[in-house]
């Protein structure tokens, strides 16, 4: 088998993955109460063949709680809970990141509990609606711009949040930066009008998201420690701005400074999103000489190809893995990938559509007497 090839181990950070496929983190909603359950046991377990499982978005305080039933980590409940999954995947030889997502601005009070405040860097409002259970779509409300005092706050929020993963059993955190969260809310001077240290600049507009890094990555170990960028993302109302490839420029090379363990990169254009140019991956390629994910749109062959040509280390696969639990032995030895995905099921509240799907049976060819 080639070094380099999709399907072999390899060493990332001090950890063995087995493959270099990765399931990249999804929103399910199937927390109830926020808190990680048995139903999310038996649906990662069921996918624990990748290389490495990143987690679906978690968040890291009462605050960043946006969508509805989805997981924190901020409680004892939800730290039993996620035990739970990451020994389920553990035992079957499998890595796991949780991703820790704050969800800033993209959020709605129906679905946070008493006391919690939607909070972003200003107060500009996204365009858009959210789902809540108690009373259907509902429009972004406008976010109360953070104070000093709540920057600090939200930041050990992360810190604690991080060092709860740790007691969970995660193998390592990724910071979500991406899709128009509390992080990328931070780096877009769309949603960031701040007057302060923290916006009137791009290097001013990187800084909550380096000090998170820092202070994360600082508490639990660079080994540890990821986060996830979609430059020409745009989820969350946030339109592309002149300076968007200086950003990602100064922001990768700043990440390599503090010598986290990798960057995702993801690429939405599959999605209907602005492609991310192949002179800004290459240029991320090159600033950040930790371990590169790339995820967005690939098959087997494409996967294959970025790795060979020494694009990325690891390639990041989302949606095929929901229908295809099963999903590396698939490709591994070329078995047809199911198209059964039941996307109106996507974020609902129980099985169906979530654990319900099968892995790969090999058709019975009846012979004629």
């Amino acid at each position: 088998m080639k070094k380099n090839t999709l399907f072999a181990a390899i060493e990332m950070g001090k950890m063995n993955l087995k493959n270099r496929i990765v399931m990249a983190p999804m929103t399910r909603c199937r927390a109830i109460g926020n808190i990680p359950n048995d139903l999310m046991v038996v649906y990662y377990q069921q996918r624990s063949s990748a290389g490495l499982i990143i987690a679906e978005g978690t968040s890291p305080s009462p605050n960043g709680l946006g969508y509805a039933r989805i997981p924190g980590i901020f409680n004892e409940a939800q730290v039993l809970g996620w035990r739970k999954i990451t020994e389920a995947v553990h035992k079957c030889g499998g890595r796991i990141f949780i991703q820790l997502m704050h969800t800033g601005r993209i959020s709605h009070i129906l679905n946070m509990g008493e006391g919690a405040e939607i909070l972003a860097p200003s107060a500009v409002k996204a365009s858009g609606q959210m789902w809540t259970d108690a009373k259907g779509m509902q429009d972004y409300p406008t976010p109360i711009a953070m104070t000093p005092a709540e920057i600090d706050m939200t930041k050990a929020e992360f810190v604690t949040a991080a060092k709860n993963a740790m007691s969970a059993g995660f193998d390592g955190v990724e910071l979500h930066g991406a899709n128009g969260y509390l992080l990328e809310e931070f780096l877009s001077p769309h949603s960031n009008v701040r007057t302060d240290k923290y916006d009137g600049s791009m290097e001013n507009r990187c800084r909550f998201v380096l000090e998170v890094a820092k202070e994360v990555s600082d508490a639990i170990g660079k080994d540890k420690t990821g986060i996830r960028l979609s430059p020409y993302g745009v989820a969350g109302d946030m339109p592309n701005y002149p300076e968007i490839d200086a950003t990602y420029d100064y922001l990768s090379k700043e990440l390599n400074k503090l010598g986290i363990l990798y960057i995702h990169l993801v690429d939405h254009s599959a999605m209907g999103a602005p492609t991310v140019p192949i002179e800004i991956k290459q240029l991320i390629r090159q600033n950040f000489r930790q371990t590169l994910i790339i995820c967005g749109g690939y098959n087997k062959e494409s996967a294959e190809a970025d790795i060979e040509s020494g694009l990325c280390d690891l390639v990041g696969f989302g949606r095929p893995f929901i229908n295809n639990p099963d999903l590396v032995s698939r490709m591994e030895h070329g078995q047809e990938l199911s198209q059964n995905l039941k996307t109106d099921l996507f974020y609902t509240a129980d099985a169906i559509g979530y654990t319900d799907y099968p892995n790969f049976k090999v058709p019975v060819v009846l012979e004629l007497a």
